[in-house]
């Protein structure tokens, strides 16, 4: 089983389990817009939480680490309502398209505005490059798929698309508040090193660093897909 078809069927099992909030959602008289503004919101509050981190929190206090994941995961809630709220309600149209595929990159580059603030804040400075980077590939894997749709080229390859990189940084952000609350600011030190290996702060940007890295690897393999489908038409 491919990654689409899985990433398909897991879309399908979801679907099922949020339809009737979707449907409640319409009763009330949102539109699909209103969802997709709400969720812009959402993550213009996670970039407030992680600068109010920075400014107010420690370097060893993560709980502020923590409430933006809840949020980032809530907010990527109305990632998937607004599309449905669009197909139940019968409100799709071009437009909306445009408007959720703007708020969402509107969405992602606040969330990643946060989390640079706060990991420059608090002198993680190699962790705020990659996560730079990160944010570099998630907006290259965006811009290839729709720029390949542009060209007639249905273009979804890849792993790290928005869903997972929206359940990395929540999982990965809540873990470390969690495990921060539990075991402070936990550092490991190898016998004979200067220097600790691993700290609580990794369980947080470990998986940005693979952020960084998979993103990129993604946006390359659109493009090069891209080109295979572009040589294959003029054959």
């Amino acid at each position: 089983m491919n990654n689409q078809l899985l990433r398909d069927k897991l879309q399908h099992g979801i679907y099922a389990v949020i339809n009737p909030w979707v449907k409640g959602m319409i009763k009330i008289g949102l539109t699909a817009n209103a969802v997709t503004t709400i969720g812009l919101i959402l993550n213009i509050g996670v970039a407030i939480v992680f600068i109010v981190g920075a400014e107010e929190g420690n370097r060893g206090d993560f709980s502020y680490v923590g409430w933006a994941g809840a949020l980032v995961l809530f907010a990527g809630l109305f990632d998937m309502l607004d599309g449905q709220v669009a197909r139940l309600g019968n409100m799709s149209s071009p437009f909306g398209a445009l408007y959720d595929s703007v708020l969402d990159r509107y969405s992602e580059l606040f969330m990643f505005l946060g989390i640079c603030y706060y990991l420059v804040a608090h002198h993680y400075f190699l962790s705020s490059l990659f996560a730079f980077i990160a944010l570099i590939g998630s907006m290259m894997v965006s811009y290839t798929r729709a720029r390949s749709e542009g060209l007639g080229i249905d273009n979804k390859a890849g792993f790290m698309q928005r869903p997972e990189r929206i359940v990395l940084v929540s999982v990965s952000a809540i873990t470390c508040g969690i495990t921060g609350s539990i075991a402070g600011d936990y550092k490991l030190y190898i016998p004979g090193v200067s220097f600790h290996v691993f700290e609580n702060m990794s369980l947080f940007t470990l998986p940005l660093t693979v952020m960084a890295v998979l993103t990129n690897v993604t946006a390359i393999q659109r493009l090069m897909n891209a080109k295979k489908a572009m040589e294959k038409n003029k054959s």
